[in-house]
């Protein structure tokens, strides 16, 4: 890395280096049985460069060429968009707990044995159903170098277990899963397997709802799959600078419920979306984006914070090791005080939605989804009656939480990139067959 940044700063006013390397094995289970078993290492290395005021970039897999990935730099620096940043100086990064050398010596057998146990129970309720299942294990090392002496280097563990099943019965389609990860090996698959049980139990029986408006309890998966990507992008501190953020001119006013609290905190040890400094080598930290229902900060990489003239938020991520973005490290929604049985015991008619299929495909920039309920459930006289097929709900997420009944007190992460309780909301719109 220190050949090629000598190398292109004798190009270039400006440059830097980042390099990603992983391992991961997983072992992956289909219709109830071990499929493969799949160990692979990648290399990938990215130069940016500022050359006569403009960005180039150039990156590859090959370690062996640095003169290449310097000449590519240099030739796409001739139609990059000027550089209003300057790359950061050397800093002083937080302590994060995120590498747990436990996980290297977690077995291949062990990871087996964890999708078997994933397995065991669900096939044991029931019979019929078949299951997918995947443990996996990684270890990542990220090395940032810049010519302004800037340095960043950190390495990041992380496991993962998760099982789907699927029940098909004529035309019924049954659809349950669950999944977890951390950055500590994860020896019990009880607590997953447990989800997907009582998600069995409930979907036992069928029950329909009636069109029209309906109160709805979105599970954490539901909040997953439904709400959280409009908000994701709503504030991307680039889709604000360029106004099509329906909240970017909404700084400092009440936007949402003032019982929502939102932020993004890539400072929470041993979180798979936690680190020390961001793709950019800006050091990470917890930064408030609601608070009782106010818009109080957007997202920032360096190139959009100097555009917006504000400071990074330590957001700049690479996806692949491409240019940075602004994106989410880790949406924590703060919990309330509510349980889920006081949610559901309030309802006379109404869903609890646990995934939402198809959300993703509205107007998303505007806030609007729609889609199949894959899992949910009816609730009715204040107890879930059962599940609910053929049922359709749609929204608008700045809508849905402008008005919130309650926050559950118990956050649950999804995915390793949200923190969020159950949200009961007053109404959402609902077709059913």
């Amino acid at each position: 890395m220190e050949d090629i940044l000598a190398q292109a700063k004798r190009v270039a006013e400006e440059a830097e280096v980042f390099a990603v390397t992983s391992e991961e094995t997983s072992v992956q289970f289909e219709a109830n049985r071990l499929k493969h078993i799949q160990s692979k290492q990648s290399t990938s290395i990215a130069l940016r460069i500022v050359r006569q005021g403009k960005i180039g970039y150039s990156a590859s897999t090959r370690l062996d060429d640095s003169q290449d990935l310097v000449n590519m730099a240099v030739e796409t620096a001739q139609f990059g968009m000027p550089a209003r940043f300057e790359f950061p100086s050397p800093a002083s990064y937080p302590e994060i707990e995120v590498l747990d050398p436990d996980i290297e010596s977690v077995s291949i057998d062990d990871m087996i044995k964890l999708g078997e146990e994933l397995i065991a129970p669900v096939t044991s309720h029931t019979p019929d159903i078949l299951c997918e299942a995947q443990v996996t294990k990684s270890l990542v090392s990220v090395h940032i170098i810049n010519s302004r002496g800037g340095q960043a280097n950190y390495r990041i563990t992380i496991f993962s277990l998760g099982v789907e099943g699927s029940l098909i019965r004529d035309t019924d389609m049954l659809f349950v899963g669950e999944s977890q990860s951390s950055c500590h090996p994860l020896p019990d698959s009880r607590v997953v397997a447990e989800v997907v049980l009582w998600q069995l139990e409930l979907a036992e029986n069928r029950a329909s709802v009636s069109s029209g408006s309906l109160p709805v309890i979105f599970t954490p998966n539901g909040v997953a799959s439904t709400l959280i990507s409009p908000l994701m992008t709503a504030f991307n501190g680039k889709l604000v600078l360029q106004g099509a953020s329906p909240i970017g001119n909404k700084l400092g006013q009440p936007v949402f419920d003032e019982k929502l609290w939102l932020w993004d905190d890539p400072t929470i040890a041993y979180r798979p979306g936690s680190r020390p400094c961001d793709d950019e080598g800006v050091p990470s930290r917890r930064t408030p984006l609601i608070e009782q229902g106010t818009i109080v900060n957007f997202l920032y990489d360096l190139q959009t914070a100097a555009l917006a003239r504000t400071q990074s938020t330590g957001n700049g991520s690479r996806n692949r090791g491409g240019l940075p973005t602004p994106s989410p490290s880790a949406f924590i929604v703060a919990p309330g005080s509510t349980t889920l049985d006081e949610m559901v015991r309030d309802m006379k008619e109404g869903l609890v939605i646990e995934h939402l299929m198809g959300a993703e495909q509205g107007n998303i920039l505007g806030g609007d989804f729609s889609g199949n309920v894959l899992l949910g459930y009816k609730v009715e006289n204040g107890k879930i009656v059962g599940r609910v097929k053929d049922t359709m709900v749609s929204g608008n997420v700045y809508q849905v939480l402008k008005q919130i009944i309650a926050i559950g007190n118990e956050p649950k992460w999804v995915g390793g990139f949200l923190s969020t309780p159950h949200l009961y909301c007053p109404s959402l719109s609902v077709a059913s067959k």
